[in-house]
């Protein structure tokens, strides 16, 4: 219960927080500069561990169904296995762990840093706005960046599951990626892409928040990289479970 009080304030204050940089969005003039360096940092510049996750959880599924299935002759269909669990889950979800990691704690870092050092509090005296120059920008990026790296995932993971079905099972890339077209629908890509773009909300707002609330001088710097990456990885693994109840009722 102690854990939960202390929790609730928290949730409370990134609530706020969420609400003002919802303002700063629509609240002209838009930062156009900083909002395309930081795309560059979170998506760009996350591009090769997205692609070498992605494919190997690909050829991993493909590995595990083919063999699966195989006692049941059932082992041609792992394309459609593999495309199904890739595009509805797997795709979003380790790369938003493996980005937020990432992203979240450099957020954490770098305004923290700028916290400790008091120049948040020095934007405040120049008459600016601290949400809208710092935590704006790199929550929007956040979620730009996130569905195009998911979409990237998906596409190398199902890329990794063709390799390694048409080599253990014997079917063509071509006969793969026609049981990818049965498969999937206009549903699955929005279940998992829908995801992808409150996961980037969740790593841009988390990272920000923790940052621009540290205390403590450099200690305090690694105490809140820390916990960003603890507190994104636990938002977004419940999070997920949330949705995915939110899209089968939707969707069945």
């Amino acid at each position: 219960m102690s854990q939960l009080r202390l929790l609730l304030p928290e949730i409370g204050r990134v609530a706020i927080l969420s609400v003002q940089v919802a303002r700063a969005f629509v609240r002209p003039p838009i930062e156009w500069r900083p909002l395309i360096y930081q795309i560059d940092h979170a998506g760009m510049r996350s591009w090769s561990i997205t692609v070498l996750t992605a494919i190997f959880t690909g050829m991993v599924m493909a590995l595990q169904f083919a063999t699966g299935l195989e006692p049941y002759g059932a082992s041609m269909y792992t394309g459609k296995l593999v495309a199904l669990g890739i595009v509805r889950e797997l795709g979003p979800v380790l790369t938003a762990l493996l980005v937020g990691g990432r992203v979240g704690s450099g957020f954490a870092a770098e305004l923290g840093s700028m916290a400790v050092t008091e120049q948040v509090d020095a934007i405040r005296a120049l008459g600016a706005d601290p949400v809208k120059k710092l935590v704006a920008p790199r929550v929007l990026a956040c979620i730009i960046a996130i569905p195009l790296l998911t979409m990237l995932a998906d596409l190398i993971g199902c890329f990794g599951g063709m390799i390694i079905t048409t080599r253990e099972v014997g079917v063509t890339p071509r006969f793969f990626y026609q049981q990818i077209l049965d498969t999937l629908w206009v549903e699955d890509l929005i279940h998992g892409l829908a995801k992808s773009v409150f996961f980037g909300y969740a790593i841009g707002i988390v990272g920000c928040y923790v940052g621009i609330n540290t205390t403590g001088g450099t200690e305090g710097v690694g105490q809140a990289t820390t916990r960003s990456v603890v507190a994104t990885a636990v938002t977004l693994l419940i999070s997920n479970f949330l949705l995915t109840q939110l899209f089968l009722a939707i969707y069945g």
